[in-house]
């Protein structure tokens, strides 16, 4: 099954549980019925600050539709059980670097960025972000102002600030990013 369609249905779960309609989601999260129709089915891939604002709507956060919760939580995660938290639109891959994110101070990814590939628009929320990139180059606008971000540079900011980022570069940009507390 494709993961759009994994995470609408995850989304429509948890907008039913809530005793929410369709219209009542999407006046909360700015969108249309229609749109939000269309992310539930798997037909369209939704940019990060849509599915975050759908997030914050229903009470949860971006991982919560990705994860499972409630699962032993090693001290060493091998490669195969990292989760992958992705959609098609934003042409990146991050795998979370923690099993289960609940009750942690902080949530570490391991992202893989396409040329062009990013969060395609704005958003905020409450923390910081930490980061350091491995391989290639990483833009992020950070309050209207541009910052790129090179191989073997870290950055640091207030998450809630609206930012975006991208991969500006012609190779995969490899970035190692820290959210605190767990708010994506």
């Amino acid at each position: 099954m494709p993961i759009e369609v994994e995470i609408g249905s995850k989304i429509r779960a948890r907008r039913q549980s809530n005793g929410q309609t369709l219209k009542q989601l999407a006046e909360k999260v700015g969108c249309s019925s229609a749109y939000l129709s269309q992310i539930e089915h798997g037909k369209v891939s939704p940019s990060i600050a849509s599915l975050k604002r759908i997030a914050e709507a229903l009470q949860a956060k971006i991982t919560d539709f990705f994860m499972e919760s409630g699962t032993d939580v090693p001290v060493v995660l091998r490669p195969d059980q990292r989760v992958l938290i992705s959609l098609d639109r934003w042409n990146a891959k991050i795998w979370s670097l923690v099993s289960d994110p609940k009750n942690k101070r902080m949530h570490p990814f391991y992202t893989i960025i396409e040329p062009g590939g990013g969060s395609h628009e704005s958003y905020a929320h409450v923390g910081e972000e930490f980061g350091i990139v491995l391989k290639g180059q990483l833009e992020i606008e950070l309050d209207g102002v541009s910052h790129v971000v090179r191989e073997n540079e870290s950055f640091y900011y207030n998450s809630s600030l609206p930012h975006n980022w991208t991969n500006p570069g012609k190779e995969e940009t490899i970035v190692v990013w820290v959210i605190s507390p767990p708010t994506f």
